[in-house]
């Protein structure tokens, strides 16, 4: 009798199992189909030069920026990971046409954030169909963002100084985002075999690794440096609760970033920081059981504080990737709980459907609270590193890495 009891209570589970990855298949499948046709849409209310930023539907305004914007090369991105899911033409075409305006930002020295920009846009480009021209759009890309690192402090200059950010001329902000764009440059080494890039990509996580990060593995948002000494003078935050709280997507940045470091070295030590701050996100008390995060993990009004829908895109496309890094029982708990963000945002509660939500994909952003900009709303990069997520959930399960 026991044994009967058994066989069914496994046959039960293995249903139940199984019925739960073919509702995400489908869920996966049926928000490909709302994204290409959000994007098409949304394709329709820019012209050329106009990026998509965000929608604030109580006004049925969308806001656009230029191609100077750090977001600007998301929508790109985005167009080009939906064509590779599923060839779309429309949607390609669009993409290379943006392209061709974006391409002048390769030569901006202004910004740190040439890895958003550039490489979400012309590193998938140049992925899919590698050409000359993509190449050495990338390469000036790379060393306009190279412009920028200070060898006295061992990291790249984020923002330039201004009242707003607290920082003096004597001194840098390094914020937590710029651990984003240092792909980048692991490319530009391996394109031209100059080992500079690689070499400031390392020296500015390892200093981030040192100065952003406190005990419990949680990240500062800014760190602002003495131009000629080195030292820390501050560590605050620009778009957390306070200057001692854990903004969401900041550390969802940190985790991406240190996820791609080991990538790309195969240094342990990465892979130790990067499993660490997955374990800080996951563990947190006040992680809501669906796992999409509070705008801050230590908002002041939790349990009803904003959710941010782009930090919790961006921490299962990371932890997909992390899955794979990992032994094969922690690479499944991993990929569990990738699936599980992932499956909670492809519901109606964040997925906007077609023709609403100005175009874009996710609802729920919260892009800056203190600064009260772009709240509640959808925001491009939660879309593009949405797809992401589900892209590498198809690769992962067409590899049956996890069987």
């Amino acid at each position: 009798m026991k044994k009967f009891y058994l066989f069914y209570l496994m046959a039960g589970l293995f249903i139940v199992t199984g019925f739960r990855k073919q509702n995400l298949d489908d869920k996966v499948n049926a928000t490909l189909q709302t994204a290409i046709k959000q994007y098409a849409y949304l394709s329709k209310q820019v012209s050329v030069g106009k990026y998509p930023k965000t929608y604030f539907a109580d006004k049925n305004k969308l806001e656009t920026s230029n191609s100077d914007w750090w977001c600007s090369g998301f929508y790109p991105g985005t167009l080009l990971y939906l064509n590779e899911m599923q060839s779309t033409p429309e949607l390609k075409r669009e993409a290379f046409k943006v392209l061709d305006d974006l391409k002048k930002e390769q030569f901006n020295k202004t910004t740190h954030d040439l890895g958003f920009m550039m490489f979400c846009s012309f590193g998938n480009a140049e992925r899919l169909e590698p050409s000359k021209e993509y190449e050495t759009i990338l390469m000036n890309s790379a060393k306009s963002l190279a412009s920028r690192f200070n060898p006295k402090i061992g990291c790249i200059k984020s923002w330039d100084s201004a009242s707003w950010n607290h920082a003096t001329k004597e001194e840098s902000p390094v914020i937590i985002d710029n651990m984003m764009n240092l792909e980048l440059l692991f490319w530009a080494t391996r394109h031209s075999g100059d080992s500079t890039y690689y070499k400031i990509a390392v020296q500015h996580a390892d200093k981030t690794m040192i100065n952003h990060y406190r005990k419990d593995y949680s990240s500062f948002h800014e760190v602002v440096y003495n131009n000629e000494t080195g030292k820390v003078t501050k560590q605050i935050t620009n778009q957390g609760a306070s200057d001692d709280s854990a903004w969401a997507r900041g550390q969802g940045w940190g985790l991406y970033g240190y996820v791609v470091m080991y990538r790309e070295t195969k240094d342990v030590k990465y892979l130790k920081q990067a499993k660490n701050i997955a374990h800080f996100i996951l563990n947190h008390p006040n992680l809501p059981k669906d796992k999409i995060p509070y705008w801050d993990f230590n908002a002041p009004n939790i349990p009803n504080a904003l959710r941010d829908s782009s930090a919790a895109s961006l921490m299962s496309s990371a932890l997909f990737e992390l899955s794979g890094y990992v032994d094969k029982k922690e690479g499944k708990q991993l990929y569990k709980e990738a699936t599980e963000i992932l499956s909670n945002l492809l519901t109606p509660e964040y997925i906007a459907a077609v023709d609403t939500n100005g175009g874009f994909i996710l609802k729920h952003g919260v892009g800056n609270m203190p600064n009260k900009t772009e709240i509640d709303t959808p925001l491009t990069y939660g879309d593009y590193y949405l797809v992401e997520a589900m892209l590498r959930y198809k690769q992962i399960e067409k590899k049956k890495v996890f069987k």
